[in-house]
Order: structure tokens, then C-alpha cells, then sequence
């Protein structure tokens, strides 16, 4: 066989990989543009699901999610360390794997979305028909959004999955061990042990995870709007990312050398709006540690990452409309 052969079989494959996803943009977006409406869910809903299936076939996407899930499961080990600690081991490890492989996949998977369809020229196809920029941005993120959510999904499965296994394990333990006291005291250590495996703060912190997320897949869609690469698209988020995380120590610092007065809080919304405060949805330290959250809390924090996602993707519209294709 000549050596130039497989070279020639990558190229075609290439092209035909790349006339598929034409194809398949075109064929998915013409199903439901037959009659054009100012605004359609069903074209959003035709992008959103084109958006999907790219990012399922995603290489990376794969290798980020069985690494969380092997991080997690392992995390099951590493909690027989520490028996006094093996709850809070256990939470530490999983919801920290799945806060970082969530904001890493929002980030990579974003980035990729706009020079991706410039790149194969399927954009011109949609927005030709005519698709709304609006619509075409709605249905990008709709579709990471969804990918996040799979993802976060079957990552809280295998985490309640270990942590019910491990709670039958240790009841098992205690109940061997605690066989001669009075049933008042099996009782109670029982519950005391039910209660530090599983409280009320595990499932919305989940969903505060999911929407640190979605913010910044939001974020990365406004700034891929005006990059020049993908590339060039991660290293700003990763950079906004570190920043966002300690923007709570620097306003702190800020203000004990400054006056509060307007003009400095104006400064620093500014600065909020430009990187958001991504400590706000750091509640992990306090679920681990089995401290109480209220539910007000939690809402608030909801209600801040819906908003910060809708000011991104109003931005991103804004600067998406203006952009010369």
C-alpha cells in the first residue's frame, strides 16, 4: 500500500465529516423553517438538538467525564483514610469533581461552537433561511446546557450511588459494633450517622453547581462572539475563571484601603459584571462540613446565575448582531 494513502483516507474522511454536519445543519434547520416567525421555538429547538449531537462526539468530552467518574469512584477509597471523616471525604472529593469538570466542559465546549461553524461554513446555511442570530445563539447554548446537564446528572447518580453504598457499609459496621448497648443508643448512633451522609443541602447544591456552569458557557459564547480562536477563547476564560474565584478577597482588600463611597461600588460592579464573583456558588465547603444553608440562600444564588447567564447571552447577541459574517 502507498504511504500517501492513508493520508489521502484522513483528508477524505475530513471532507466527508465536514459535509455531513453541512448537511445535517441545513436538512435539520429546513424541517422547521418552512414559514418564518419572528421567533420560533422550534427552529431553537432544531439547533439546540444539532448542537448536541456535535458536542456528544466530542472526543474530549468522553475523556473529561470518565475521568470525574473515576475521580468520584475513587473517592470511595480514599474516604477508608479517615473513619471519623468518611462522609465529608467522600462529598469533598465528588462535588468538587463535578464543580470542575462542569466549568471546564461549559468553557472547552463553547469555545468551539461559533469557529466551528464558521469553520465548516454550516452558519451561513442557517442564518440564511433566514435563522435569527438570536435564535441561532439561544440554540447553541440551549444545546452545552443540555450536555451539562447529562453530564452533571450521571455524575450525581454515581455520587449517591457511593454514598448510599457506603452508608449501608458503615450501618452494617455499627450495628455489629453496637450490638450490646440498649436500642435507644442504636438508634441514635444510627441516626446520627444517616444524618451525616445524606442531608437537604446535597440536591440544591447540585443544581448551584449546574448554574456556575451555564454561567460560564454564557460568558464563553459572548467572548467567542469577537475571538479569533478557540484557543485564544479558553485562555481568556480560564484566565476570567481564577480571577472570579478571588474577586471576593480583592473587593475585601479593596475596601478596607478605600472609602465605600458610590463611585468606588460603581467600580467594583463594574468589575462584578465583567468577571463574576464565582465564590458566591462555592457552597460545597459548607455542604461538606454539614452546616445548615437556608433555603434563601440558595435562591438568591439561583436567581444570580440565571440573571449574570441572561445578561451574557443578551451581550453576546449584541455583539453577534454586529458581526460581519
Amino acid at each position: 500500500m502507498p504511504p500517501t494513502l492513508p493520508k489521502k483516507m484522513k483528508t477524505a474522511n475530513d471532507l466527508d465529516g465536514k459535509k455531513r454536519r453541512h448537511a445535517s445543519a441545513k436538512s435539520v434547520v429546513n424541517s422547521f423553517v418552512v414559514k418564518h416567525r419572528p421567533f420560533s421555538f422550534l427552529r431553537i429547538a432544531a439547533i439546540t438538538g444539532n448542537t448536541f449531537t456535535e458536542l456528544v462526539r466530542l472526543k474530549v468530552f468522553y475523556f473529561l467525564l470518565i475521568f470525574a467518574l473515576l475521580l468520584i469512584a475513587n473517592s470511595l477509597f480514599m474516604a477508608r483514610l479517615s473513619f471519623q471523616q468518611e462522609f465529608q471525604v467522600l462529598k469533598d472529593v465528588s462535588l468538587g469533581a463535578m464543580s470542575i469538570f462542569s466549568s471546564l466542559l461549559a468553557i472547552v465546549a463553547t469555545a468551539r461552537l461559533i469557529p466551528r461553524d464558521l469553520e465548516d461554513r454550516t452558519i451561513y446555511s442557517i442564518l440564511a433561511k433566514p435563522v435569527p442570530r438570536h435564535e441561532y445563539l439561544m440554540g447553541k447554548l440551549a444545546g452545552v446546557l443540555l450536555l451539562l446537564a447529562l453530564s452533571i446528572l450521571a455524575m450525581s447518580a454515581l455520587f449517591l450511588v457511593l454514598l448510599f453504598v457506603r452508608e449501608h457499609i458503615l450501618v452494617n459496621e455499627t450495628l455489629r459494633a453496637t450490638a450490646s448497648l440498649r436500642p435507644e443508643q442504636i438508634q441514635e448512633a444510627l441516626h446520627r450517622l444517616k444524618a451525616s451522609a445524606f442531608n437537604a443541602n446535597l440536591f440544591p447544591g447540585i443544581v448551584i453547581i449546574y448554574l456556575k456552569a451555564a454561567l460560564l458557557a454564557a460568558l464563553t459564547l459572548l467572548i467567542s462572539t469577537f475571538a479569533s480562536s478557540n484557543i485564544f477563547t479558553i485562555l481568556v476564560m480560564v484566565f476570567v475563571y481564577f480571577i472570579g474565584h478571588l474577586e471576593a478577597t480583592a473587593r475585601e482588600y479593596w475596601l478596607q484601603d478605600h472609602s465605600g463611597g458610590w463611585l468606588v461600588r460603581a467600580f467594583l460592579a463594574l468589575v462584578a459584571l465583567a468577571f463574576p464573583d464565582l465564590q458566591l456558588f462555592n457552597l460545597v465547603d459548607d455542604i461538606v462540613a454539614g452546616t445548615a444553608i437556608p433555603m434563601t440562600l440558595f435562591s438568591q444564588t439561583a436567581v444570580l446565575g440565571c440573571v449574570y447567564t441572561s445578561i451574557y447571552l443578551f451581550l453576546a447577541w449584541v455583539a453577534f448582531q454586529g458581526k460581519e459574517l
